[in-house]
């Protein structure tokens, strides 16, 4: 697995009946002494870890400095909403030289699972996250919906383990356009590397909200294939995260018809359907 090494500062939230509670509560879910965090009061106390609403208790915002090991070249992979296609007239790209869907955003993504998942990551990634829910106040069970670990030879990644959060009106755990469940899919993943001492190949998921997000994804990239396969002409889906991208990239790969490239920088990147 190609890794870089980053430091960098991190914040999170944290509540208590005081200001000592809330800190040992950051410090217990962090698995980081107290001296070692630093703090401010915030003048909201209605807002916690990660935005969950509690009221009556002391909120304060925690920062650390941690040294993690991150996959290449990650992206965000933060749920969009409503994609749609672009449409209008764009220059056409030449054929890609490499297979049609495994562009620089596949091989970023595939190349994070190449080492295997490690045996005690399930255990440790539930107990973290069990953890991490409780300290949220959260009424919420996890359960495994894919232990992960299986070879695909096509795609040449080693899937993920896929946690599933359940419970009754779990959406204050996704947030809007998935932010708050990107943040927590951060934080468990980073104190699950705390614990293995690798960065996990690990997903959350609320209620399936992934799931039924990745079928509509495919959905809409055959319908975009169709209607540009129709046309001849190339189509632009909206702006969307790596892992998004990368499921269109995949559900076209095989199309005789058509072959997908990203285009656009950062935050800006999106996936252009092209005939052949």
């Amino acid at each position: 697995m190609d890794r870089e090494t980053r430091a960098g500062e991190h914040k999170a939230e944290f509540s208590g009946k005081s200001v000592e509670e809330a800190l040992e509560a950051a410090a217990e879910a962090l698995e980081m002494p107290v001296s070692t965090l630093q703090y401010e009061v915030l003048r909201d106390s209605t807002r916690s870890f990660l935005g969950f609403v509690r009221t009556g208790e002391v909120t304060i915002r925690v920062s650390w400095v941690d040294e993690v090991v991150l996959p290449a070249a990650p992206e965000s992979d933060l749920p969009e909403e409503d994609v749609e296609p672009v449409h209008g007239e764009q220059e056409r790209p030449s054929a890609p030289s490499h297979p049609a869907g495994l562009d620089d955003d596949g091989a970023e993504l595939a190349a994070a699972g190449r080492d295997g998942n490690p045996r005690e990551l399930e255990q440790v990634a539930q107990e973290v996250l069990t953890t991490l829910l409780d300290k949220m106040g959260a009424l919420a069970a996890v359960e495994v919906v894919s232990h992960g670990g299986v070879l695909d030879p096509e795609a040449n990644e080693v899937s993920p383990l896929v946690l599933n959060i359940v419970g009754d009106d779990l959406g204050v755990l996704i947030g809007r356009r998935g932010e708050t469940l990107r943040s927590l899919q951060f934080m468990t993943r980073l104190i699950v590397s705390r614990r293995l001492g690798v960065w996990p190949n690990l997903v959350l998921d609320v209620e399936g909200y992934k799931a039924r997000r990745e079928e509509t994804l495919r959905a809409l990239a055959l319908r975009v294939a169709s209607q540009v396969r129709s046309s001849g002409q190339p189509m632009s889906l909206e702006p969307m995260p790596a892992n998004e991208r990368r499921i269109v990239h995949l559900a076209l790969r095989d199309d005789p018809d058509v072959y997908t490239e990203s285009t656009g920088k950062d935050d800006r990147r999106k996936v252009q359907i092209i005939p052949r």
